[in-house]
């Protein structure tokens, strides 16, 4: 069944079925393309008649990652999806009309390269469900979004986020949600840009909590790491490192080149690599989002799962890229923020690669998005393993995730909760 709404920027077609209604690639911002890819993002100028929502849009640019045995692409999505405007979110609402709920954000992971709206994790159903808008972003990734250039403003991915929330704000109530009542999440990448955005004065007042699943409060690259990534990507594209010689640059080409990033030795005489060379894109930043003057008026929901590393086959990686920075972010917060800041821990460990996965990174996403029982997930390359997951573990974490957004706690005061099987 078709639906429709009527946002200021024009009508958009949905599809509704027995969970509510989901229209899918609106856009927040114009299409990047050209020396565009390099600018602020751009509201978007609206169109005539009616565009179509009911089919998922083109992605930002992006490479294929390979995690060998594991299936991840409930994870990464389809990966590219050709197109000039992915600067789009999908929503998932109960309904849209004049309901006034809560209203989340997600911000999608990948390392800053890869991710998008499409991945069959995110759907959301479960959350229109419970009475909650779901909205998830594209943004821009790699060198587009993340590369520090002459001439370009930096963290363009995070301009895109705010830009995002913007469109939230003037547009949301259209979709039955509250705009007062907006909760920022994200996982890995998506956590970081989260995190960052707590420290970000233009992100005042849009938004009212946080939840930082995963990410790092600690995880942007200094003006000097990211000089080295630039100076390396120029290098390999026989290119000066300004936004005027980039735009004149396809797309292809900056993926083509993302081999020769790999593995730069990032360390400074007064920085390690945060990233620990997983990636060559994050923020860059001056200060780390958890020594800088955070909102203390955003409620906080932070944790990480306790075998992070896993995933990247190198158990103690997983402090060193996760641990450390949210432990900072969180006591940050907590420091400034009158009792509003609500820590997890994500124990529940999957049977996948014979149960050497364990509780790794990404393994909390099924859980929070109430989806760990799809068949998907499971079997012999599924995210979750070949064992059935405990039963009622999925409704307990997506409650918290709802029942934080709906009143900013999440059901257990002012300790640490861990979540097992």
């Amino acid at each position: 069944m078709y639906v429709q709404a009527e946002t200021p920027a024009g009508v958009v077609r949905g599809g509704r079925d027995s969970f509510g209604e989901l229209y899918r690639a609106i856009p927040y911002a114009t299409a990047p393309t050209g020396p565009g890819r390099f600018l602020p993002p751009v509201p978007h100028p609206g169109w005539s008649g009616v565009r179509d929502g009911t089919r998922p849009g083109p992605t930002a640019p992006q490479p294929v990652r390979d995690f060998g045995g594991l299936d991840m692409t409930p994870y990464f999505g389809p990966g590219w999806v050709r197109g000039e405007d992915y600067l789009t979110v999908d929503v998932r609402t109960p309904a849209a009309d004049d309901g006034r709920r809560p209203v989340m954000v997600f911000v999608h992971g990948g390392g800053f390269v890869t991710g998008s709206t499409r991945a069959a994790l995110y759907d959301g159903r479960a959350f229109a469900r419970d009475g909650v808008v779901l909205v998830t972003v594209n943004y821009r990734l790699g060198v587009p979004g993340f590369l520090a250039l002459e001439g370009a403003p930096p963290n363009r991915g995070l301009l895109d986020v705010l830009a995002a929330l913007g469109w939230v704000r003037d547009t949301i109530a259209v979709f039955g949600g509250d705009p007062g009542n907006v909760t920022v999440f994200g996982q890995s990448a998506g956590a970081t840009l989260t995190g960052a955005l707590l420290a970000t004065p233009e992100a005042r007042g849009l938004f009212r909590r946080a939840i930082v699943q995963s990410g790092s409060g600690t995880g942007a690259f200094t003006p000097e790491q990211a000089a080295r990534v630039t100076a390396a990507a120029a290098s390999a594209l026989g290119a000066e490192p300004t936004a005027r010689a980039f735009g004149e640059i396809p797309d292809e080409r900056f993926l083509q080149i993302l081999p020769a990033l790999a593995g730069l030795d990032l360390r400074t005489g007064t920085a390690a690599d945060p990233l620990a060379g997983l990636s060559p894109f994050s923020l860059v930043l001056p200060v780390q989002p958890a020594d800088g003057p955070l909102d203390g008026d955003v409620a906080l929901l932070i944790g990480t799962n306790t075998e992070e590393g896993n995933l990247y086959g190198e158990r103690d990686l997983g402090q060193t890229l996760f641990g450390d920075g949210t432990e900072r972010l969180a006591r940050a917060h907590a420091a400034i923020s009158a009792g509003h800041t609500h820590r997890y821990s994500f124990g529940y460990r999957s049977t996948a690669l014979n149960g050497r996965l364990g509780a790794a990174h990404t393994v909390e996403l099924p859980f929070v998005f109430d989806v760990a029982d799809e068949p998907w997930l499971h079997g012999d390359t599924g995210l979750l393993g070949p064992d059935p997951v405990p039963e009622g573990l999925a409704a307990r974490v997506h409650g918290a995730w709802v029942a934080f957004a709906r009143t900013g706690d999440p059901g257990w005061g002012g300790d640490t909760v861990e979540f097992f099987g």
